[in-house]
């Protein structure tokens, strides 16, 4: 395969994600002026954007003659009990890195504010259903679709790079510039699109995006290394999300801490803690696997 292809297959995801958020971006202006100032036009786009990339999922799956099985879906009994052990896999390999942030005084309980039993059983709730949420719309785009649409046409290794790097860009197309309503237009939604590509080279995000790497490859491990795994991949997901939103609830970062470089600023979780301890169980993995 000619380099020149190999290019193209690798750029084509960035050029769908960018044609949704600009059709996003015009279509968030009109839905403004038909709801008024309720909602930041950003949020619509941003949310406007992930809808039209899930929904994305059934007419490529077409396009790229993939089956729900090349995508890593297992049976309807099989896949429940997959995303049930991924859940299991997930507390495992995240649970440690939140103890020690505990540890090193990284994460300090929020003692301003006051819970109760059932504001607390609430706040869990939701956040599991969040988190659930979340990964059963990201891992089937990233290490489903996306993956089994690159293997078909480069090699593995690079397709599975590319994922994950997709999947961690996929976080920091962002932007936190709101539009006065006044001065909403086309042109000014455009711009948000444009901010929010151009945060993805903000070196300020190089911790955060590195240890989003590494998740999207651990999770890529897991899919191709498992046939029809993607239940895993999800469960997994599910409870790293869930006890991130939980330790975001419940607990403060401390940017005095002496540790504070292990934790990035994109949540008070995600950094170089979180990077070592999952490249040092992938490690593990892969030296079990090779004594196997």
């Amino acid at each position: 395969m000619s380099i020149l292809r190999t290019i193209y297959y690798a750029l084509t995801p960035l050029f769908i994600l960018l044609a949704f958020s600009l059709f996003s971006a015009v279509l968030s202006y009109f839905i403004m002026l038909i709801i008024g100032d309720v909602i930041s036009i950003r949020k619509i786009i941003s949310k406007a954007a992930q809808i039209l990339l899930l929904l994305s999922i059934f007419p490529m799956r077409r396009y790229l003659q993939l089956t729900w099985s090349d995508i890593g879906f297992a049976p309807k009994a099989i896949f429940f009990k997959q995303v049930y052990r991924g859940f299991g896999l997930g507390l495992l390999t995240l649970l440690p890195v939140m103890i020690t942030l505990f540890c090193l005084d990284i994460s300090v309980i929020d003692t301003t504010r006051e819970w109760t039993s059932s504001k607390v059983v609430i706040r869990i709730s939701l956040a599991l259903l969040l988190a659930l949420l979340i990964s059963f719309g990201e891992e089937p785009i990233f290490s489903g679709l996306l993956l089994a649409g690159l293997r078909k046409k480069i090699m593995i290794p690079l397709a599975a790079y590319l994922s994950a790097g997709y999947y961690a860009t996929f976080h920091f197309v962002k932007t936190k510039t709101d539009i006065p309503y006044e001065e909403i237009s086309i042109g000014s939604s455009l711009q948000l699109v444009k901010e929010a590509f151009l945060n993805v080279f903000n070196s300020d995000i190089l911790p955060a995006f590195t240890s989003l790497l590494i998740v999207g490859l651990f999770l890529i491990v897991i899919r191709t290394q498992y046939k029809h795994s993607i239940g895993v991949c999800i469960g997994c997901h599910a409870a790293w999300v869930w006890q991130i939103k939980i330790g975001k609830d419940f607990f403060n970062t401390n940017l005095d801490s002496d540790y504070a470089y292990l934790v990035s600023s994109y949540d008070g979780i995600i950094g170089p803690l979180v990077s070592f301890w999952l490249l040092l169980t992938l490690m593990g993995y892969f030296f079990w696997q090779r004594k196997k």
